[in-house]
């Protein structure tokens, strides 16, 4: 394809080049991966502290199980509605104010003196959170050129994200050996230096961006039917999925959801433009990141469980045994932009996708006596490197073509799939694995090989979503 005169759009059609706008700069760029890197941390760094936190602070299981849930409760439900926020009242003070407010309650979750309080402010966390990613996301997207800068810029953008989950991994085991608590404080240092830098290097925002009205009723209707619906996920496996509790849950999440598209239908200035939703790209990126996400969050499930249940590894070791995902995630990651402007961002992801499903397919030669090197290692770098092309070229084909008012709403919608697929497919795949416990007591591999099984049938699934990218004749349908 040539390089001049042209540039690469969603999956791969091109056109006049646009007018290329200076970008804001590597060192604003790093503020952005700083706080997505600080996010990831928070992510993957407290289940290694769980069972310190319960013994301090005499936590019951059911209540233990609430430090992480409390966390996705509250990502999860206020994702549209931070994305929203951030489109109409400026992104970088979105971005600053849910920096600030992470910071902070990092700091009152390190001094929780109950379990209660920990989860009040890990919900309160999850908030912040849900407020943080779609503003940083958006400030990349609408700042950075589409093709293939844009595409340079998500890929370290993911790469941050790589390394802070990994990196919580192996921070959470080495900081619990001293305290639980300095796990909780581990962001805090981040977040006051993204504070800091952020004001002078960042973008500032519109003068009239404060002056939008946002859609209130569409806002109280989606990010209830989110929360109750990530409530349910969450709850779900521990009361049974055919309960009452659980089916009244769902309900509900259904109801309000059947509420916020008859509001959006009918609003003057809707919080979710409903067109929005029907866009071939919207569905296709959307459905592949559910898969995706869901998949790995259960295979990370699986591989923590087998590693210390089968092969007796200290949880440092078994954060260990994640780095090399990590390290080929990293490495690869920052020249996705250039290979999804090559070979076009549909068929990056597909390829992407085929070599998670391949990564998980090798995790089905584990044994009771499997070596590092020979099993989990080549499992880990496959991974990686599936992820490196999938996850930065599936944030290219979120952004690609939409206007810059609705940057906030596309990252918001990305990470909302995520969030849920993380939680449908991880529940999905341990009811399957404890059943296979149940039918086969005797056998301590019993439940990962079907766990594995089905984790591998969803990331083919999720290679339908990439038939929506593909370009038709005249492009793709923006």
């Amino acid at each position: 394809m040539k390089q001049t005169g042209e540039h690469t759009v969603g999956a791969g059609r091109t056109g006049p080049a646009p007018e290329v706008s200076p970008s804001p700069g590597t060192t604003a760029l790093l503020v952005l991966c700083a706080a997505h890197f600080m996010d990831a941390i928070d992510l993957s760094d407290v289940g290694v502290a769980l069972p310190a936190i319960q013994r301090d602070l005499g936590m019951s299981s059911g209540s233990l199980q609430w430090v992480v849930s409390a966390y996705a409760l509250g990502y999860g439900g206020f994702l549209l509605l931070g994305g929203r926020v951030a489109d109409l009242f400026g992104r970088r003070r979105a971005f600053l104010t849910a920096v600030a407010v992470f910071g902070v309650v990092s700091v009152l979750g390190a001094l929780a003196p109950t379990g209660g309080l920990l989860i009040a402010a890990r919900l309160a966390k999850g908030v912040a959170a849900g407020f943080l990613a779609p503003a940083a996301l958006s400030l990349i997207t609408t700042n950075w050129p589409e093709g293939t800068r844009r595409g340079r810029a998500l890929g370290w953008y993911a790469t941050a994200g790589a390394c802070g989950f990994i990196g919580g991994l192996v921070l959470g085991g080495v900081l619990t050996e001293l305290s639980w608590r300095l796990v909780f404080a581990l962001p805090v240092p981040i977040a006051a230096a993204a504070l800091l830098a952020g004001p002078r290097l960042l973008p500032a925002d519109p003068r009239d961006s404060a002056r939008e009205r946002i859609d209130v009723p569409g806002a109280l209707s989606a990010t209830g039917a989110l929360v109750l619906l990530v409530y349910a996920l969450t709850q779900a496996p521990s009361h049974g999925w055919l309960s009452a509790r659980t089916l009244v849950l769902f309900a509900a999440a259904a109801g309000l959801l059947g509420l916020f598209l008859r509001v959006e239908s009918r609003a003057r200035r809707p919080l979710v433009p409903l067109a929005f939703l029907a866009r071939r790209a919207t569905v296709g990126t959307n459905l592949t990141i559910f898969a995706m996400w869901g998949a790995y969050t259960s295979f990370a499930f699986l591989a923590t469980l087998y590693l210390q249940n089968v092969l007796d590894w200290t949880p440092l070791q078994t954060a260990g045994a994640f780095v090399p995902l990590g390290l080929a995630n990293g490495a690869l990651a920052p020249f996705a932009g250039r290979l999804a402007a090559r070979f076009g961002v549909h068929r990056t992801i597909a390829a992407g996708m085929l070599l998670l499903a391949l990564s998980y397919a090798l995790f089905l030669r584990i044994g009771p006596d499997s070596s590092f090197l020979t099993v989990v290692l080549p499992v880990m770098v496959v991974n990686g490197i599936g992820t490196a092309a999938t996850f930065p070229a599936l944030n290219m084909s979120a952004v690609a073509g939409v206007p810059d008012r609705d940057q906030g709403l596309a990252g918001a919608l990305l990470n909302t799939f995520m969030q849920i697929g993380g939680a449908v497919v991880l529940a999905l795949v341990t009811a399957v694995d404890e059943a296979g416990q149940r039918t086969d007591q005797g056998d301590p591999l019993a439940g990962y090989g079907p766990g594995t099984a089905v984790i591998i049938a969803v990331v083919l699934a999720g290679l339908g979503g990439t038939l929506l990218l593909r370009p038709r004749s005249a492009g793709l349908d923006h």
